[in-house]
């Protein structure tokens, strides 16, 4: 993987309530150490409502959701009918394999906003919810047995910066070895 791949954002979300699926804004502002200004997912620790019964302290390592567009082309192609926002993703990429990224690489959103990758989001039952069968669609195992996880990957706000359709996204690698994404 090319340390110089770009991309681009197609689409940005944010919800401040605790819905399923965010509604597709004009920009969004990212802020450092705390996330999507306005969305409900933002702060230093977790608000992720699961997590958050069971961890309140834990650092919020799920500031931002980032999903590639392609993978909504897949899932049309597969019958289900899903866009921007609707997987409760913040940012909605093109151009980039944000599941190949290795954990600590740094995204450069826009003229500023830099995120820092910190993993995979592991799909949950929810999404069931949403369209039936979605998951299995975005959670399976491989003919190796791999666990396959398709529903994007989560990070930190390390730099903030206003983010909007169109903007450049560019890939900054991390140094040294490479390590692949767990779920967070």
């Amino acid at each position: 993987m090319s340390e110089q791949q770009t991309g681009m954002i197609a689409a940005v979300s944010r919800d401040d309530k605790h819905r399923f699926s965010k509604p597709v804004v004009a920009g969004i502002r990212l802020v450092a150490g705390h996330g999507v200004e306005g969305d409900s997912h933002a702060g230093a620790t977790t608000q992720h409502r699961y997590l958050i019964r069971t961890d309140p302290a834990r650092a919020n390592l799920t500031q931002v959701h980032l999903l590639r567009s392609e993978l909504l082309t897949e899932l049309a192609a597969e019958g289900f009918d899903v866009s921007p926002g609707q997987l409760g993703e913040n940012i909605t990429t093109t151009g980039i394999d944000l599941l190949a990224l290795p954990l600590g690489t740094r995204l450069h959103l826009g003229a500023e906003a830099v995120v820092e990758v910190t993993g995979m989001r592991d799909p949950c039952s929810m999404i069931d919810k949403f369209q039936s069968g979605l998951k299995g669609a975005l959670k399976h195992t491989d003919a190796a047995g791999r666990i396959v996880r398709k529903a994007g990957i989560m990070g930190i706000v390390l730099v903030s910066g206003e983010v909007a359709p169109g903007d450049d996204l560019r890939v900054e690698l991390p140094a040294g070895e490479q390590l692949p994404l767990g779920v967070v």
